[in-house]
């Protein structure tokens, strides 16, 4: 029997045939499906055109500066993200201390390890009505210019990767949350707080004190 024989698709100079490659996929898969039974060989050259076709699809990614890795958290059903370069580490919430005379929004400081590290609860800090009830169990520890400061937390949903272009730098849609403390937001509304002002906002951070 006559094999079926199938033309090469013409490229010109950085640019692919796509339609050549489908109308190859195409016909390879024709050939498998036919009453005729091909050859061991003929099968393995088949199969053979057809990975060498899926493996010169170009694959898109994004470069480094494309790229944005965060750790994500929860607080009252809400979605936030620090980038990972800022977060210290994440330490359990076992005991807090009140501070006097201080914004609502200040809970207290926490002793972690000698290091004395005031705490935050960002939805007061924003003015944001309490939703349901929270567990409060984790503290986001964040760095910058040699300053410390604790995020509350209720859950630590992990490390991801974000594109640049999926960050909104708008956020006028999200009612009183402050501009001045955020990257942006998502499309899937995961808001990305500006560790440097945060931490650069004298009235927000505590100045630590180390225990010798």
């Amino acid at each position: 029997m006559t094999g079926r024989r199938t033309t090469r698709p013409v490229a010109a100079a950085g640019h692919v045939d796509w339609a050549g490659v489908h109308r190859r996929l195409a016909d390879a898969a024709a050939a498998l499906d036919q009453d005729w039974a091909p050859t061991p060989a003929q099968r393995e050259d088949i199969f053979r055109e057809r990975a060498r076709l899926i493996a010169r699809t170009p694959l898109i990614e994004a470069t480094p500066a494309e790229r944005l890795e965060v750790v994500e958290f929860s607080l009252a059903h809400e979605r936030y993200a620090i980038v990972a370069t800022s977060v210290r580490e994440i330490y359990p919430l076992t005991d807090i201390t009140p501070l006097p005379c201080t914004p609502a929004f200040v809970l207290g400081v926490i002793n972690v390890r000698g290091r004395i590290i005031s705490v935050i609860d960002i939805k007061r800090l924003f003015d944001l009505p309490e939703k349901g009830l929270t567990d409060l169990n984790k503290v986001v520890i964040i760095q910058g210019h040699g300053l410390e400061m604790g995020i509350l937390a209720d859950t630590i949903l992990g490390v991801r990767m974000l594109h640049r272009k999926e960050i909104q730098p708008s956020v006028s849609t999200l009612t009183g949350i402050r501009a001045d403390y955020l990257v942006g937001v998502t499309t899937e509304r995961v808001v990305i707080l500006d560790v440097g002002k945060l931490l650069s906002d004298t009235t927000i951070c505590v100045q630590e004190t180390v225990i010798g």
